[in-house]
């Protein structure tokens, strides 16, 4: 699906906000900022809210409109005077973003323990604080770059000597055509 010339992202919470804020910063999305209606990510869930915000401003062309929730079951119904006008897409974060932090804090089974959600889980320890949030995506997103960065590294590494692998490994398969050969020589 192409997207349209107007974008909106909404996100349900303050992890995904975080996040995708990241992404668009660091130019990760197929978009850039500047193609956001107000360019920034909404804190909208109702599409009731949205319509009398966003779309009775008269853009000139469709939107996209680029959801990220994690629950699937939640609908986005939109007048029908607007149906025509805008693409919905809906990215499920299912489970809740917050796992990623949980994980990352070593949290996990005293999260299994507490019976809550992710989100609650997460709302509900201080060390998780609303403050903290964003630092801690921030955080793991730096573990993400750096991991994508060793992959890269590794890329280059490998097309820059794939000549240099491609003999090594020619003569590694002779070196082993040589034994094999030897062995059935000796029975």
């Amino acid at each position: 699906m192409e997207l349209a010339k107007y974008k909106a992202v909404l996100c349900e919470g303050s992890a995904e906000e975080a996040i995708t804020d990241i992404l668009l910063d660091d130019h990760c999305l197929l978009f850039e900022r500047e193609e956001l209606i107000e360019e920034e990510v909404l804190r909208i869930r109702s599409s009731r809210n949205f319509e009398t915000r966003y779309l009775r401003k008269g853009y000139n062309g469709k939107i996209s409109v680029i959801r990220i929730l994690d629950s699937r079951s939640e609908r986005f119904n939109l007048s029908p005077e607007y149906q025509d006008k805008v693409d919905v897409i809906n990215i499920v974060t299912a489970p809740e973003i917050e796992m990623l932090i949980i994980i990352s804090e070593h949290e996990y089974d005293r999260y299994k323990r507490s019976g809550k959600s992710p989100s609650d889980y997460c709302k509900e320890n201080p060390q998780f604080s609303k403050g903290d949030l964003f630092e801690l995506m921030i955080k793991a997103y730096i573990t993400l770059q750096e991991i994508n960065k060793q992959i890269i590294d590794i890329n280059i590494f490998i097309k820059e000597n794939n000549n240099d692998i491609k003999e090594a490994k020619d003569i590694l398969n002779e070196i082993l055509g040589y034994f094999i050969k030897m062995k059935n020589i000796d029975h």
